[in-house]
């Protein structure tokens, strides 16, 4: 029995140096990535729109990991929100080369996504989860 106890704590240590490490290497390669957008923007000395909506998503991004380590664990909402902002910036970047119907398949995802966002925190706010 102690043994058992003892795999499965190490077990769930192992799990958690993992997570630790993901969440490390997501940081990094967000924040590298960042930083080469902001050169580039510097480099060309323009900034548009698409850039400061990628620049969103890699706060984004941050956010969210931020939010995992301090409450150990993620709303569904901050990857909604992500794939709205990365769709939006799909129209903004690509619509001179978009047909109709993707344009407004891109518009229905967008819409679609918008509505899980409200449904999911119009059920935190009727049916709140029970305190550990």
């Amino acid at each position: 029995m102690a043994t058992k106890k003892m795999t499965a704590k190490y077990v769930q240590m192992t799990l958690e140096l993992i997570e630790n490490l993901g969440l490390l290497v997501i940081m990094i390669a967000t924040i590298i990535a960042g930083y080469d957008e902001v050169i580039n923007m510097i480099a060309r000395r323009e900034v548009n729109l698409g850039d400061l909506l990628l620049l969103f998503l890699y706060l984004e991004v941050l956010a969210m990991v931020g939010w995992y380590y301090q409450r150990g664990k993620l709303p569904v909402r901050f990857p909604l929100y992500i794939a709205i902002i990365a769709l939006a910036r799909y129209i903004i970047l690509d619509i001179k080369e978009m047909d109709e119907l993707r344009l407004l398949g891109v518009g229905v995802g967008i819409l679609l996504l918008s509505i899980a966002v409200l449904v999911i925190r119009y059920g935190h706010i009727r049916f709140p989860y029970a305190k550990d």
